[in-house]
């Protein structure tokens, strides 16, 4: 009777201590922080227990794509690297044809510009220089090609009257190579003379390295940045402290901050549970290697974290009740 007894207790249903979906979502948490891990974009669906809807539709990522998945409502929130595009989007500017009513619940610090570099043998000291010139360019662009860099290189040339297709057509030739620019495949074709310009973000990454292979970053001249400023860009300075190689400052375009942005429509309850969660994990999200994440500067307009849009009321009001605004 007794070994029958201990049988029983043995297996007798035990509920597990984590739920099927935090099981899940912990390994993909794991899955998306591993460097060799390919697929680092997320979409994440919640719903009640038996529901035949899905409720809430959150989406990490890198591309402006998520923009248009807030805005047009397959999506209620969403994070996309740098701020700049999501104020593009609010006012209805370069590749948005409307409005759309994004609102921001933070802003993750995240100090960037972008570089448009040129090899020295090219004589070329402007990009409005390429045009007038025709210059048969042979540049050097990122092949991830939904890459938020892209939409600031189309507009940026736009504005300088030019286009990537029409390098092209100059005799000039387009490549699109894998990762940031410090790596072999992009120095290498420079050094060999594949290329001789590289347009890109992250300079802090790439920029010395640029610069001891006899390139310069060009800056942006004064009607071409105000032209950019009216859409929703903001100007920027590539300084010493990013490239330590540079011999005068350079005016480029700001790259900074990890916009997580959702319409003016998605409800209170919403908005409040996300900023709440968020705050409670604060101390678990890795930022620059250390923690916890810095809140008092992530729901204000900061240099490394550019707030031009409103910011959802739920938002605001959650963390002006929680002390991280004034």
């Amino acid at each position: 009777m007794a070994e029958e007894k201990k049988s029983q207790r043995a297996t007798r249903y035990v509920r597990p201590a984590v739920t099927r979906s935090r099981l899940m979502l912990e390994v993909v948490s794991e899955l998306v922080g591993d460097h060799d891990w390919p697929y680092k974009q997320a979409r994440v669906q919640l719903r009640e227990q038996g529901a035949a809807e899905w409720a809430l539709n959150f989406f990490g990522s890198d591309t402006p794509q998520a923009i248009y998945e807030v805005g047009e409502k397959r999506a209620d929130l969403a994070i996309v690297n740098p701020a700049a595009p999501v104020t593009l989007a609010f006012r209805g500017q370069g590749p948005f044809k409307k409005p759309f009513p994004l609102r921001a619940v933070t802003v993750i610090p995240s100090l960037d510009r972008i570089g448009f570099a040129v090899s020295k043998r090219t004589g070329l000291t402007s990009l409005q220089a390429i045009s007038e010139q025709r210059f048969p360019l042979k540049v050097s662009l990122r092949s991830h090609l939904d890459h938020s860099v892209h939409l600031f290189i189309r507009e940026v040339l736009a504005a300088a009257g030019f286009t990537v297709e029409e390098i092209g057509r100059w005799g000039g030739e387009v490549r699109y190579d894998d990762r940031i620019p410090h790596g072999p495949n992009r120095m290498q074709a420079l050094n060999e003379g594949k290329i001789d310009a590289i347009f890109d973000e992250a300079v802090g990454v790439w920029g010395d390295m640029a610069l001891g292979a006899d390139m310069r970053f060009l800056s942006l001249e004064e009607p071409l940045l105000k032209n950019l400023e009216a859409m929703g860009f903001r100007r920027a300075t590539i300084t010493q402290s990013q490239c330590s190689r540079l011999d005068r400052e350079v005016t480029s375009l700001d790259f900074s901050g990890w916009m997580v942005f959702t319409r003016a429509d998605v409800t209170d309850q919403v908005v409040r549970g996300f900023c709440h969660a968020l705050e409670k994990r604060k101390d678990k999200i890795p930022w620059q290697g250390e923690g916890p994440l810095p809140l008092e500067t992530m729901c204000r307009d900061t240099p490394a974290g550019p707030l031009d849009i409103p910011l959802h009321p739920a938002a605001e009001s959650y963390w002006r009740e929680r002390g991280y605004l004034a």
